[in-house]
C-alpha cells in the first residue's frame, strides 16, 4: 500500500479528469459499431474494437489497481489471459492472431468490464492522499497507451470494413471537409551542425523518445507539405510499381509478391482510382497525402523523384519551432486533407494528416535505459527490424502527439495513415 504525506494536488484532480475524458473518447469510438463489427479480426496485425476496449482496461487494473488499491477485485480474473498483450512479465496471454475467436465476453460485458474498473480508478484517484509521483507517471503512460490503441481502433475497423465488398462506411458522412487542391510544393532549408533531439523532461514521454542527445546533421533541405495523391499517381503511371532499380531488394520481393501496384485500399473504377476510406468508398483527392503507404514504397518514391527520405533528427529539427497542431482526431475529418494555402514560411501538415517515414531505423538513443518491471517491456524490445514515423495522423487524439514522438512499424506495413515527405541534401 502507498502512503504519500501529502494531501490532494492539482495533479491527481488533472488526472482524474483526463483519465474520464480519455476512456470516454474510446467508448464513443466504438459506439456505432455492432457487436460482429467489435468482434471480427481482420487479419493478425490487426485487434479486434472490444480488445482494444478491454486491453486498454486491463492495463489499468493489472498495473494500478491490483497492486496499489487494496481490497480490489478484479471483475473477472480470466480476463488477465484474454487481454494482456505482449507482457511476458504480467503472464501468459491468448495468441494475438486467434484475439477475433473470442466471441465472448460480448461487446456489452466488456463495456461492463470498462465500468468495473472505471468506478474503482475514480474512487483511487478521489482518495485523500495525493498521487506519488511515479503512480500519476504510470497513470499517465497508460492514458497515452490507450489513445495509441484509439487510433488503432480506427486504422483496424477500416481494415475490417475494407475486407467487406459492401466497403461499408464506419461513418457516412465526414465532419471537415476537403480544402481544395495542395499548395505548390516548395523547400525549406536548414543548416548543418550538432543539434540535440529528444525529450528534454517537461512533460510526458515515451521511454523510447529519451535521453536527449546530440546529433551532427548536415545541411539538407526538407518539402514544406506532405507528398500528394497527384504525384503518386503520377509515379504509377511513370512505372514506378514495375521499375526494380527504385526499390530496396526486400522491397521489389514484396511488390512481386504481393502483386502491389497502388497503395493500400486503392482500386481503379472506370478508369480512376477510388480508396476505402473511414467514410466509405471514395474517388483519391488530388491534392491530399498519399496515404497507406509502407517503408518500402516510400523509399521508392523519393528514389524516383530523385529526392530522399529525411532522417528522423531532420524532422525533428523542422518540427521543433512549429505548434503541435493539424488535422487528428478531433477536427473529425478521419482523412488526410489538402495543405491549405499559406503565407508562413514554414513547412504545413508537420503534425496530423498522416505519419510521415523517415529514414531512421528504430533504435535506442545513446544512454537508453529500459525500465524496471513489466512496463519495461513498452518499447525496449522492439528496437528491431522497423522504421521510425513522425507527426501523427488524422487519427491521432489531440494531446498525444509531441515534436518528439517515435512510432514505428516495419517497413512492408501499411494500414496504418502512413505517408511521407521528401527530404534533400543541401551541401
Amino acid at each position: 500500500m502507498l502512503h504519500p504525506a501529502h494531501p490532494v494536488d492539482a495533479q491527481a484532480s488533472v488526472t482524474a479528469a483526463r483519465f474520464a475524458d480519455v476512456r470516454g473518447t474510446s467508448l464513443a469510438l466504438a459506439a456505432d459499431l455492432s457487436e460482429a463489427d467489435q468482434t471480427v479480426q481482420s487479419m493478425p496485425d490487426a485487434s479486434p474494437t472490444k480488445w482494444h476496449l478491454a486491453h486498454t482496461t486491463w492495463f489499468f487494473e493489472t498495473f494500478v489497481l491490483a497492486p496499489h488499491q487494496p481490497g480490489y477485485r478484479a471483475y473477472d480474473p480470466r480476463f488477465a489471459y484474454l487481454f494482456n498483450s505482449y507482457y511476458e512479465q504480467a503472464g501468459p496471454r491468448h495468441p494475438r492472431p486467434q484475439r477475433g475467436m473470442l466471441t465472448r465476453p460480448s461487446a456489452a460485458e466488456v463495456v461492463a468490464y470498462r465500468h468495473h474498473v472505471d468506478e474503482a480508478m475514480a474512487s483511487f484517484l478521489d482518495a485523500p492522499d495525493a498521487l506519488p509521483p511515479a503512480l500519476a507517471d504510470l497513470i499517465e503512460l497508460g492514458l497515452h497507451h490507450e489513445q495509441q490503441h484509439q487510433e488503432l481502433l480506427l486504422t483496424d475497423i477500416l481494415h475490417l470494413l475494407a475486407q467487406n465488398p459492401l466497403r461499408p462506411a464506419y461513418r457516412q458522412t465526414p465532419t471537415a471537409t476537403a480544402g481544395g487542391d495542395a499548395r505548390p510544393l516548395r523547400w525549406h532549408a536548414y543548416e548543418g551542425g550538432i543539434y540535440e533531439i529528444g525529450d528534454a523532461g517537461e512533460g510526458f514521454a515515451f521511454d523510447c523518445e529519451r535521453p536527449r542527445h546530440r546529433v551532427l546533421v548536415q545541411p539538407f533541405r526538407l518539402a514544406d507539405r506532405a507528398v500528394t495523391n497527384r504525384e503518386w499517381c503520377e509515379f504509377i503511371a511513370d512505372g514506378g510499381y514495375r521499375t526494380a532499380t527504385l526499390w530496396l531488394s526486400d522491397g521489389w520481393a514484396t511488390v512481386n509478391r504481393e502483386g502491389w501496384q497502388a497503395p493500400y485500399y486503392w482500386e481503379q473504377r472506370d478508369g480512376a482510382w477510388w480508396s476505402m476510406t473511414l467514410h466509405g468508398m471514395r474517388p483519391v483527392e488530388d491534392g491530399a497525402p498519399v496515404c497507406h503507404v509502407s517503408y518500402f514504397e516510400a523509399d521508392a518514391f523519393a528514389r524516383w523523384a530523385g529526392k530522399r527520405l529525411p532522417s528522423e533528427a531532420e524532422w525533428e529539427i523542422a518540427a521543433t519551432p512549429l505548434p503541435v497542431a493539424g488535422n487528428m482526431l478531433g477536427r473529425g475529418a478521419l482523412r488526410p486533407l489538402p495543405a491549405a494555402p499559406s503565407q508562413d514560411d514554414a513547412p504545413a501538415q508537420m503534425f496530423g494528416d498522416v505519419w510521415e517515414w523517415t529514414s531512421s531505423a528504430y533504435g535506442a538513443y545513446p544512454g537508453f535505459r529500459t525500465a524496471e518491471g513489466a512496463v519495461g517491456e513498452y518499447n525496449g524490445k522492439f528496437m528491431c527490424g522497423q522504421y521510425v514515423l513522425r507527426g501523427g495522423s488524422c487519427a491521432t487524439p489531440e494531446g498525444h502527439i509531441r515534436r518528439t514522438y517515435r512510432n514505428f512499424f516495419y517497413p512492408h506495413q501499411r494500414w496504418q495513415f502512413m505517408g511521407l515527405r521528401l527530404a534533400e541534401d543541401a551541401g
